[in-house]
């Protein structure tokens, strides 16, 4: 047998307001708890310059989004949750030499408080390429004040100029987002 609840509001023992209903469908989480912010997206809107095998700070200037304004664009390009508790953090630096078969090796990598966190290569040295994007991922703990993340990358290239090519809101590129893990 089955039975039918209706409401446009579910509270807690305390009187405070956890889902509501518009009635037409459309539900909104209100507890903070249950919401998986802070969370950002951003993406690199045109080439950065790099120099050749260094590690360097992405800077990706434009977001998709930014829940609780934790994403500096314009100057430090960290991520700095304040709140405390568990991210899953990804990025993807997307290497690019200006020549065919120039790039021997490209790496993504997430930074946590000025150190690597975790990074992914792609090495290619025995037959070397033009363009890639490693994709890199992690879960992260946050203090909530202070820690902060930064994406960076590595690109090796054999001769010429390298670069982290640019992305759309769309379309592949340098890119990176995070996110806050509920029941973490």
């Amino acid at each position: 047998m089955a039975s039918i609840i209706k409401a446009n509001q579910l509270q807690d023992f305390g009187g405070n307001s956890i889902l509501t209903s518009d009635g037409s469908g459309t539900v909104t989480v209100n507890s903070a708890q249950m919401k998986n912010t802070p969370a950002f997206e951003a993406y690199l809107s045109s080439a950065q310059s790099v120099s050749d095998a260094t590690n360097t700070k992405a800077q990706p200037n434009t977001e998709l989004f930014d829940t609780d304004s934790a994403y500096d664009n314009s100057s430090t390009y960290r991520f700095t949750p304040q709140v405390a508790g568990k991210y899953l953090i990804w990025g993807v630096i997307a290497a690019y030499s200006d020549g065919n078969s120039q790039l021997d090796r490209a790496q993504s990598l997430i930074y946590k408080n000025g150190s690597v966190a975790r990074n992914v290569t792609m090495d290619m040295r025995s037959n070397p390429g033009r363009y890639i994007m490693p994709h890199v991922q992690t879960i992260q703990e946050a203090n909530g004040s202070s820690d902060y993340f930064e994406l960076f990358g590595f690109v090796d290239g054999t001769t010429g100029s390298q670069t982290f090519q640019a992305s759309t809101s769309n379309l592949d590129g340098t890119r990176w987002g995070a996110y806050r893990i509920i029941g973490a």
